[in-house]
């Protein structure tokens, strides 16, 4: 089986664990704008899973698709393999449009839940968290983040119930690369 088999396997099951919605007690944020949202965001850190473990530069890129829904496009690099892995899905809301709850798949017909709990003001940071407590990510629109917001974010996160203190920080890609 190829490693890309594999991984979409793996991400499969993290999405069957789980359902498209949110951790109990964690709410999306309101008054959210999907355009402001498209474009590239870094993940500057993640609780870890087997889907990305080991990529560091990895970054989401939001798009419009045809259908009204919402091209994903994840990217990492793999310094063990020294290439780049990629992954392409798609992100529906699950209801109203101004609140920050997707469904996100890479897989078929099965959905996991993709959930901005905090997006600052000028959507230059978010924190998003999967279906489940074992799923969180710190997005920026910079490979960085004042180590102030991180602990901020974190703290945040932990205080809704998610293990906070097993955050990894993949940093970038290796240069040149």
């Amino acid at each position: 089986m190829s490693v890309k088999k594999k991984g979409i396997l793996a991400f499969l099951a993290a999405l069957l664990s789980g359902c498209a919605g949110a951790p109990k007690g964690v709410e999306p944020v309101s008054g959210f704008d999907l355009q402001r949202y498209l474009g590239v965001w870094h993940e500057v850190a993640r609780l870890d899973h087997r889907f990305e473990r080991g990529l560091t530069g990895v970054t989401a890129e939001y798009s419009m698709r045809p259908d009204g829904g919402v091209k994903v496009i994840n990217r990492g690099y793999d310094p063990e393999k020294k290439e780049w892995k990629r992954a392409e899905g798609r992100a529906y809301f699950t209801g109203d449009k101004s609140v920050a709850a997707l469904k996100v798949s890479f897989f078929g017909p099965f959905y996991g839940g993709y959930n901005v709990i905090e997006l600052a003001p000028d959507y230059s940071y978010a924190l998003v968290a999967g279906p489940s407590f074992k799923y969180l990510w710190i997005l920026a629109r910079t490979p960085s983040l004042p180590e102030a917001t991180v602990a901020g974010l974190a703290a945040r996160a932990g205080k809704l119930g998610f293990p906070a203190g097993e955050l990894i920080f993949p940093g970038p890609a290796p240069a040149g690369e």
